[in-house]
């Protein structure tokens, strides 16, 4: 059954689209999922199943998430990992982590992913790299059919423990071939390679210091007889870049380049201590970043070079990250906070100062880039109806000059509206998929068993 949206008289709609710009008093009109016509609402039809009066919001394409652990939602702010750096902090949730059950992970990915939506987020992908007890990938898929947002679920993995040189323990390692079979599995069940997927599987061993070089070849090998994308973690703090040289005699991108980890269907999180000849490699190959500004801070790991990826060409996209370590999943904020740091950065190492536009790129464009989607990331004909608006004329932004700017210069706000496909997903700011409130109570519940013995 056709079904068409009309979004018209917008204070401003940004396509991110260089020849479309910036319409002031835009609109688009979407048919069936699908972005048919964008420019002056006096241009578009004047009518539609849905129709949204955008008087007095700023349209952009629906935010791109690209790297996040969603099962972390159940262990934000706990006490004994508040002021840990990396390798202790896991040390310490590793534990905790280890009696989830897939009712768990399931509750917390809709929590989640709720709190990604209701920041403008439309498109997420998740690393999933711990598999204890009954915990299935399933689950966070459903999941995300439940809560509507386009998916990217990445199949990780952990295969060196704690007794072979690794961080995990022993028990939440899993067998090489078994994590080969159970993705392979996986991506017979839900991968979608065409346009306008809502799901698309992601083979992600979870990082140099959890897994063996054997299981980096092999999932790369897998990935592309498949035609899937690779991701891991790569370079996030100075203790994995000496894990790195100590164990593989290598630089992190040099010892990824070696396994076959690079080009454009892999992309690296974090990224924080990699040099320029290392940022020349990545940009030469394609490969691309997630960048985490808000969790490479909380765990002291380094402040990320934003600008001078953007200036060697590496593509880039932003990541809220797990959220025990961010510890929240607004991917807005995450733009304003990659913006302000990258403004740090210059001033103290020279450059412009990084515009806001150029965060929200990362958070629209750049971010459908990296994970490999030509169909979303900007409003334009032919691309899919993922769109977010935020209202400006509220208390937060008045006296904003300039809307665009002044999402990320004023503090951020939840959207106002959103859509996937041309579906609604956020209405006048709350998640109408489904039943929050009744997903979060079940959340404090997972929470209240899982700590309790902490």
């Amino acid at each position: 059954m056709t079904r068409t949206l009309l979004v018209r008289d917008a204070e401003v709609l940004v396509t991110m689209d260089p020849d479309l710009g910036e319409i002031p008093g835009g609109g688009l009109f979407a048919r069936d999922g699908w972005i048919e016509r964008v420019g002056p609402s006096s241009e578009l039809p004047d009518g539609a199943d849905e129709v949204f009066d955008a008087a007095g919001h700023v349209v952009l394409p629906g935010l791109v998430n690209t790297h996040h652990h969603l099962f972390q939602t159940l262990t934000r702010a706990v006490p004994e990992a508040a002021t840990a750096p990396l390798f202790p902090w896991l040390q310490t949730l590793y534990p905790i982590w280890g009696r989830l059950t897939a009712d768990d992970v399931a509750v917390a990915t809709l929590v989640g992913l709720a709190e990604l939506a209701r920041s403008g987020c439309t498109t997420t992908s998740d690393h999933l790299y711990l598999f204890p007890n009954d915990v299935v990938l399933d689950v966070t898929v459903e999941a995300a059919r439940d809560v509507g947002l386009r998916f990217h679920p990445a199949r990780g993995s952990m295969s060196l423990g704690v007794s072979a040189g690794g961080l995990p323990p022993d028990e939440l390692v899993e067998d090489e071939r078994a994590i080969l079979a159970d993705t392979a599995r996986v991506v017979d069940a839900f991968h979608d390679p065409r346009p306008g997927a809502m799901t698309r599987i992601v083979v992600a061993p979870c990082s140099p210091f959890s897994v063996t070089p054997e299981l980096m070849v092999e999932s790369a090998r897998f990935a592309r007889a498949h035609g899937l994308a690779l991701h891991t973690h790569l370079a996030e703090t100075r203790d994995e870049v000496a894990f790195c040289e100590a164990t593989f005699d290598a630089r992190p991108v040099a010892y990824a380049q070696r396994l076959g980890w690079l080009g454009d269907d892999v992309w690296f999180a974090h990224a924080v201590h990699l040099d320029d000849a290392e940022l020349g490699t990545l940009a030469a190959s394609g490969t691309g970043v997630a960048h985490c500004p808000t969790s490479n801070l909380r765990l002291a790991s380094g402040l990320a070079p934003l600008r001078s990826w953007l200036d060697h060409g590496v593509r880039v996209g932003l990541g809220v990250d797990g959220s025990a370590s961010n510890d929240g999943g607004s991917l807005l904020a995450e733009a304003r906070q990659a913006m302000l740091l990258a403004r740090l950065d210059a001033a103290e190492h020279g450059g412009p100062l990084l515009a806001a536009r150029s965060a929200l790129h990362c958070a629209t464009r750049g971010g459908a880039a990296v994970l490999g989607r030509e169909d979303l990331g900007a409003l334009t004909p032919g691309r899919v109806a993922d769109v977010a608006a935020w209202r400006i004329d509220d208390l937060e932004h008045a006296g904003i000059a300039d809307p665009v700017s002044g999402l990320l210069l004023a503090q951020p706000t939840p959207v106002a509206r959103s859509w996937v496909g041309g579906h609604p997903v956020v209405v006048d700011g709350k998640v109408v998929t489904f039943d929050v409130d009744a997903a979060v109570r079940r959340h404090h519940a997972a929470r209240r068993r899982l700590l309790g013995d902490a």
